[in-house]
């Protein structure tokens, strides 16, 4: 059993972006672990609808 992994998970978050107002998307998160405690986030990402991978920090998360 391995005590350090790295983990990737995805979720559906509401995002806003200056261009296109709110927009739901599915963003993946690859997070590291040890013994299933997550340590810290060491990237995220989400996938455009045309198949781009583009990075969080251009949109802004809403509540």
């Amino acid at each position: 059993m391995k005590l350090i992994r790295i983990v990737r998970n995805t979720k559906e978050e509401t995002r806003f972006t200056p261009k296109m107002g709110l927009l739901q998307t599915r963003v993946t998160y690859i997070r590291k672990s040890f013994a299933g405690i997550p340590l810290k986030t060491l990237h995220k990402y989400r996938n455009t609808y045309y198949g781009k991978v583009k990075d969080c920090k251009a949109c802004e998360l809403t509540a």
